[in-house]
């Protein structure tokens, strides 16, 4: 045999193995076990809980179902819609009031006019400023409770500064000062009721 006749020769491959058919023994074993299961009564359950307590774990969701969750969405929805009403407050909006009943007209509106009212809570009130020379809500000028931490800081100086100049003057003069200013209060007190 020459080098042609091995090339022609059909080689087996390395590495395989030829499979035996398994024996049929062990699937009849299989069969019949799964056979005598499907044969035997046994009782057939969805869950693992009695039907009692299944009941009551029931009825404990539906009454969940329809009571604490819509009143969880309307706290949720209701605290969403106050949102622009808050910022407003807090950055001290001079159309605070007007951006509050925007609020409420959005709960009426199903939330249509919401996002106006977020809008203008951001907005700098311009036409505002050069109308009132400001653009603070004017209850935002008080004690300063409410102002920021350097802000806060400013004014009680200023508070300590002014109780040092009333201990260096005189009480008597003081009491003069007041009931000069308590005469003007009351005598221009009717033109600020109008």
């Amino acid at each position: 045999m020459t080098r042609l006749a091995t090339t022609m020769m059909p080689r087996k491959s390395i590495g395989t193995q030829s499979r035996r058919p398994r024996p049929v023994r062990r699937h009849a074993i299989r069969l019949s076990l799964f056979l005598l299961a499907l044969a035997l009564p046994t009782d057939a359950r969805a869950s693992l809980l009695s039907p009692e307590t299944e009941d009551k774990l029931a009825t404990f969701l539906a009454l969940f179902v329809i009571f604490v969750v819509p009143a969880v969405l309307i706290a949720l929805f209701w605290m969403v819609h106050i949102l622009p009403e808050r910022i407003a407050h807090k950055r001290h909006h001079p159309q605070f009031e007007a951006i509050r009943t925007l609020c409420l007209l959005s709960l009426v509106f199903g939330g249509l006019l919401w996002p106006l009212a977020w809008l203008w809570a951001y907005s700098k009130p311009v036409m505002y400023k050069m109308a009132y020379g400001t653009d603070k809500h004017p209850d935002s000028i008080g004690d300063g409770s409410d102002l920021p931490d350097e802000q806060a800081t400013k004014v009680t100086t200023l508070r300590q500064r002014i109780a040092r100049l009333e201990a260096r003057v005189p009480s008597k003069e003081l009491e003069v000062l007041r009931a000069d200013l308590d005469a003007l209060e009351a005598r221009f007190a009717p033109y600020e009721a109008r």
